[in-house]
């Protein structure tokens, strides 16, 4: 049921408080209201004897009677106890002072009581009448004056910083300062003013990207008919050759059937006159045979007269075309269509890039995240604030020259080819922006002076979790300041070694001896028993928050982002036989003080056991107590105290 009824939280919340209904009441149109707010709304209302229902508007003519709606409270009660048993307070939430056992989740915090209150807790608040005037907000810490420890109500306009009212007769006295609901108010209208333009100029950039988009599709479609267009062209072209080669080839192959064919008529002609010369060979021979002188005297007459001409008629067989020459008259073409489709090729080449001289060279465009180049001994134009480190975000393209907006340098004037871009991989050094990540560790870089947001509590010492990323900007949870807004070109990470820091919280484990970082004026989880000079062993560790029991305060929470380790060097070894004493901020030792012990007795070591150690004082002997709680008594210490 109670499950249920979380389901629809805000049906049972007060309209006018937007909180769980407290005291609730229903007056005769049906709306249900806390009987406080709405006793305050119409005893605040300007038109004395009307009374309205403060949502559908209805009017009484006389102030109807509020009576308690119980079975309304009731179930008020129980969403409350069940919405309260699981609201435990987790890493990084604000717990209720007043729960003791388990931390319960606080819902509002109360700036005169300057404490935070559960569900539960904060009813009194609601109920007592002395209570009631008490401002409550959102459950929050609330900032405090680190010097007074009296509540932040005053801005300092000179020094531009929330002090309190002890801080204008102090180290304010004399500075043009004003409550901070004025400056709020002031600053407020600001940034209101700051959003409007934001928001006009997000509309006009949703504008353009949108366009964009449709030029850049349009630009594609382009390109894509450009090619098809020329893949056609080409195979027009490569289609008109193949059919010129045919008729050239087909051309040939007539040619050679005439020649074929005349050449034929030559070799018959001459094959029937070696015949004719062969049969006249044979009468010949046969004559000159003949031995009857009579006989070859009167044939000689007839076969001389039939020998005919003794000079042979030439048919030699000439080509009509020379084939040695069609070959050279194609190479001749080949050669003449390459220089001319590579020439009249590059000219379209050519246009076509020429078409294209807004891009800039390198690639290099506005927006991108670049450098100097580390192969450039001295930029052109000076280097400035800038240094090899520096990452900046070019504003300006201009031919070979390029503006860029550096944090340690606006309006850097460089050269395109001077520069190269600062990518997520392969950048450089592991500490660039580039890399930084979300849980990241970070700081401000050495280079920047002042960063593009101010400095607010923040130093260059002061290292934070990095919380939100967007753009260039993001968000950073420092000791000194949460939700510190940055530049992210103006970071570095802090890694665990090197980073010039012996205690850096990367490194914390469960073991570790730590305390309480000095930059820390108050804990996220408040202190309780603990002190900037204790120190503890981290018993457990879980995301950002660590379990750490303390001499004075065991199972005590904090974040892992707000301590630092204690080194080697700020524990002195307590040993077999030396001279000790309670330590001066432990209120009661871990095994009580004994009959005679106190913060001057001082005694010596006779047994260690782990954490345990065994001490003879002059009027207490064997006295147990834990080595974190004692410190070595040098002999030069004042002893005339001791007892």
């Amino acid at each position: 049921m109670a499950e249920a009824m979380l389901g629809d939280h805000e049906q049972y919340s007060c309209s006018i408080c937007l909180e769980l209904l407290r005291d609730p009441v229903t007056i005769p149109c049906g709306h249900s209201y806390c009987m406080s707010c709405i006793n305050e709304c119409w005893n605040t209302n300007d038109q004395k004897g009307i009374y309205r229902c403060p949502q559908c508007r209805h009017t009484f003519n006389s102030k109807p009677p509020l009576n308690k709606s119980t079975m309304l409270a009731e179930i008020m009660e129980k969403l409350r106890s069940t919405e309260s048993a699981q609201s435990l307070a987790g890493p990084g939430e604000i717990a209720c002072d007043f729960c003791s056992g388990e931390m319960i989740k606080a819902v509002k915090s109360c700036l005169e009581c300057r404490a935070s209150y559960c569900e539960t807790h904060v009813q009194p608040h609601y109920n007592v009448p002395a209570l009631r005037k008490h401002k409550l907000v959102k459950a929050a810490v609330i900032p405090v004056c680190p010097k007074h420890d009296k509540l932040l109500e005053v801005y300092c306009r000179t020094d531009q910083k929330c002090v309190c009212m002890h801080c204008l007769l102090d180290d304010h006295k004399g500075h043009d300062t004003v409550p901070s609901t004025i400056e709020r108010k002031e600053k407020q209208i600001k940034l209101t003013h700051s959003q409007s333009k934001v928001k006009q100029t997000m509309q006009a950039k949703e504008k353009e990207l949108q366009k964009m988009k449709m030029d850049i599709t349009s630009h594609s479609d382009s390109a894509k008919k450009a090619v098809e267009n020329s893949k056609k062209v080409f195979s027009e072209l490569v289609k008109l050759i193949e059919k010129k080669s045919i008729e050239v080839i087909e051309e040939i192959k007539a040619q050679e059937k005439a020649d074929l064919d005349h050449g034929t008529k030559l070799r018959k002609k001459l094959e029937g006159e070696i015949t004719e010369l062969k049969k006249r060979e044979g009468v010949l021979d046969d004559l000159l045979q003949t031995e009857d002188n009579i006989q070859f005297l009167q044939n000689y007459e007839t076969v001389s007269s039939s020998s005919g001409s003794d000079e042979s008629q030439s048919f030699p067989f000439e080509p009509y075309c020379s084939f040695e020459d069609v070959t050279k008259l194609i190479c001749d073409l080949t050669g003449r269509l390459e220089t001319t489709c590579t020439q009249e090729i590059s000219k379209t080449m050519n246009k076509v890039s020429d078409l294209s001289t807004k891009r800039p060279p390198f690639d290099i465009l506005v927006g991108d995240r670049v450098r100097v180049k580390p192969s450039v001994v001295t930029p052109i134009h000076k280097w400035g604030s800038v240094t090899y480190s520096s990452v900046g975000v070019v504003k300006k393209i201009q031919g070979g020259l390029l503006t860029v907006d550096f944090p340690e340098q606006k309006n850097w004037t460089g050269l395109i080819s001077e520069m190269e871009h600062v990518t997520g991989a392969g950048s450089g050094p592991s500490n660039l922006d580039p890399s930084i990540k979300i849980g990241d560790k970070v700081r401000v870089k050495p280079s920047v002076v002042t960063p593009t947001h101010k400095w607010g509590a923040v130093s260059h010492k002061s290292i934070g979790v990095v919380q939100k990323i967007q753009g260039d900007s993001l968000t950073v949870d420092f000791p000194e300041q949460k939700n510190w807004t940055g530049i992210v070109s103006e970071m570095e990470i802090v890694a665990s070694a090197g980073s010039g820091s012996s205690r850096l919280e990367s490194v914390i484990n469960i073991g570790d001896q730590v305390r309480v970082k000095p930059s820390v004026v108050t804990p996220t989880h408040k202190w309780g028993a603990v002190t900037h000079k204790s120190i503890g062993v981290v018993q457990k560790i879980q995301d950002e928050s660590l379990i750490v029991d303390f001499p004075e305060h065991k199972k005590w929470t904090g974040l892992v982002s707000e301590m630092e380790l204690v080194a080697s060097a700020d524990l002195v070894e307590i040993k077999v036989g030396d001279r000790v004493r309670v330590k001066s901020f432990i209120i009661t030792p871990k095994h009580n003080w004994g009959g005679h012990v106190t913060h001057k007795s001082v005694g010596v070591v006779k047994d260690i056991k782990s954490e345990d150690v065994i001490v003879d004082f002059p009027k207490h002997k064997s006295w147990k107590g834990i080595l974190s709680e004692m410190e070595l008594v040098n002999s030069d210490d004042d002893f005339s105290g001791s007892s």
